[in-house]
């Protein structure tokens, strides 16, 4: 196969790190996993074996949205594809599936739930299949952090065609979760891993601390001030996680009612309401979504701006995902993650039950809770936020030693740090005060004691006469608080009791209580946190500074290409909107800018631009050359 050939089919003048190898892995060997962080360009390891393969290649989707967008952007291109979902009405998923079995398509995409329809079963035993592309595939695993039953189905399918080549692709890189895939999908042990690509140097991460609902609408107003302006005068789109559907809702009419384009998104509405959602924020008319978990797989919005969370998810691998869906075109973005004291007991209480409340597996228990705590312990700060991640996902390579955006990076002052025997005193303080609890309250109760604070339950149980009563008294009770949640982070302390979460010390923690084990901690800052506004890295505001700050650039534009190129923008979402597409169909920004350099007066120049190819040209090149000439 000619890969440069098919990369000019795309449009594309050449591959992202990785890409190559791994297109040239999936061919040769016939098996592939590959680990690559969300926007890292998995989809076209695919998408280009696909289309110059014989015959129809299956790709597993979890989601409607993720399809329908690589659909659209298939056929843009020339490559003929189709999607089988639930959404589709009877006529309309009869018609496809028969168009299927004729082998009209170069790429079928298939809701995990279409495998168990014995009629697809039936018509995938006659389809001429030289690739199965699994997306997500971390979703089939027990360990991993959105396991899906429905993929169970998957390795079946695999079985049924043996000369199929087998790609599975995943933004989760724990080694764990990589092998119960392999086991599933019936990959054999030395099936090639590439595991890459995990920098995101042009995202502002920060965790902050908030205290009540005003602290978190504050800190919300505020990182979508910084990344995409104030309403009515936005550039650009944010994404706003929510940990319920309910406080999705809320969030939504909330930011609404404060004058922006919002909407609320999450599995409980019925799917033609998701879809429109999903298609209004694709095509910009709608400027932020706040959503569950549910939204974001397969967004290929390169413009988001803001990733925020209401609250903590259920891992690294799952916050990393969901960020990485801001600054996609490599212009800066923020990623902020708002925590409270109630996340440690909720997340606890989640992981304990299942959907029908009945008790999970302990093994799997554990290593959910272990997964959480990683989140958290980053969440702590203390390090470069970039760099820390990296060195989760095992990417020590493209490490920065501090990556300068981060609120990490750009708060970092000497703030006078205890000395080591400080911090072990002030430790063994607050494990003396969760041993005095212990089994019998919660966190909260855990600092009043150490605080000295006057509380019921401890005047009842005699505890406020006892010499941990304001051990710590000299420390504000919320800076206590905050020290114990980093005891829990380090396994010294952990919860018990279902819908009411008791604190209990671990058996590590009563030993550095004990002073038989360092207390390697570092101590919660004085004070109030910063402000989210104190990250200009990651705002519109900071953007104009970075680009002022850098070195000219030879394809900058000067104020009449930046015309042309609003110009040209305004042409784009125009036939966006009378297709029924999304914008980044018709042109990417980078594209965009290309076009706005180059001036290209012909179809032979318009070739020369990023992301124009033959089809691209035949279908969006004259209207483009149109508002060039004019």
């Amino acid at each position: 196969m000619d890969l440069n050939g098919s990369l000019e089919r795309f449009g594309l003048e050449k591959f992202r790190p990785g890409q190559r190898e791994a297109v040239e892995t999936l061919l040769r060997v016939g098996k592939l996993l590959l680990v690559a962080p969300t926007g890292g360009g998995k989809s076209l390891v695919y998408q280009l074996p696909a289309a110059g393969l014989p015959g129809t290649s299956l790709i597993v989707s979890p989601l409607v949205s993720l399809m329908q967008d690589q659909v659209s952007a298939l056929e843009a291109v020339g490559v003929p594809a189709t999607f089988l979902a639930a959404t589709l009405d009877s006529g309309e998923l009869r018609h496809r599936m028969r168009e299927l079995g004729r082998g009209s398509y170069k790429l079928a995409y298939v809701a995990p739930e279409r495998l168990a329809f014995d009629g697809f079963r039936s018509l995938l035993a006659d389809l001429d299949c030289p690739l199965i592309a699994v997306d997500e595939a971390h979703c089939i695993s027990e360990w991993g952090h959105d396991f899906r039953p429905e993929y169970m189905q998957i390795g079946e399918v695999i079985t049924a065609i043996p000369d199929a080549r087998v790609l599975a692709c995943t933004a989760t890189a724990t080694p764990v979760v990589r092998d119960e895939i392999l086991a599933r999908l019936g990959l054999p042990a030395d099936t090639p891993q590439l595991v890459r690509g995990f920098a995101r140097p042009n995202l502002a991460l920060g965790a902050r601390e908030v205290a009540s609902k005003r602290d978190k609408n504050a800190s919300v107003d505020a990182a979508l001030r910084d990344a995409v302006g104030s309403p009515g005068q936005v550039e650009g789109c944010a994404i706003v996680y929510a940990p319920t559907r309910k406080s999705t809702e809320q969030e939504a009419e909330r930011l609404a009612r404060a004058g922006y384009r919002a909407e609320a998104y999450h599995a409980g509405l019925r799917g033609a309401v998701r879809e429109a959602v999903h298609g209004r924020f694709s095509a910009g008319k709608t400027e932020v979504v706040v959503a569950t978990n549910a939204f974001g797989m397969g967004i290929d919005r390169s413009d988001v701006r803001a990733v925020v969370h209401l609250a903590p998810p259920s891992s690294i691998e799952a916050y990393y995902q969901e960020v990485g869906r801001a600054g996609r075109d490599g212009e800066p973005a923020i990623g902020q993650l708002l925590v409270s004291a109630g996340d440690l007991p909720l997340r606890r209480r989640l992981i304990e039950s299942d959907a029908n409340g009945v008790s999970a597996d302990p093994e799997i228990v554990r290593h959910k809770w272990n997964l959480f705590l990683e989140l958290m312990r980053w969440a702590e700060g203390g390090s470069c936020r970039h760099d820390a991640i990296l060195r989760y996902f095992g990417d020590e390579e493209e490490t920065l030693a501090g990556c300068g955006r981060c609120d990490v990076c750009l708060d970092l002052v000497a703030r006078g740090e205890a000395d080591e025997e400080t911090v072990t005193l002030v430790v063994r303080k607050a494990l003396s005060g969760v041993a005095r609890v212990h089994g019998r309250f919660g966190l909260q109760t855990a600092a009043k004691l150490l605080h000295g604070s006057p509380d019921e339950r401890l005047a009842n149980t005699r505890l406020d006469q006892t010499p941990t009563f304001g051990a710590l008294s000299e420390r504000a009770e919320l800076w206590i608080t905050k020290l114990l949640r980093r005891c829990v982070t380090a396994g010294w302390i952990d919860f018990i009791g279902g819908d009411r979460p008791v604190v209990v010390l671990t058996e590590e923690g009563v030993r550095v209580m004990r002073a038989e084990l360092p207390a390697r901690l570092v101590l919660p800052a004085a004070g109030a946190p910063k402000p989210l506004g104190r990250t200009p890295a990651g705002s519109a505001t900071g953007r104009k500074a970075a680009a002022g700050r850098a070195a000219a650039v030879p394809d900058a534009l000067d104020e009449a290409g930046e015309a042309l190129f609003e110009a040209l923008r305004h042409h784009r979402l125009e036939v966006a909107r009378a297709a029924g597409i999304p914008p980044y169909v018709v042109a990417s920004d980078r594209t965009l800018r290309d076009l706005a350099l180059l001036h290209p007066r012909n179809r032979e120049e318009l070739l020369l631009a990023h992301g124009i190819g033959p089809a691209k040209a035949d279908r969006f090149g004259k209207g483009l050359l149109e508002i060039i000439n004019k």
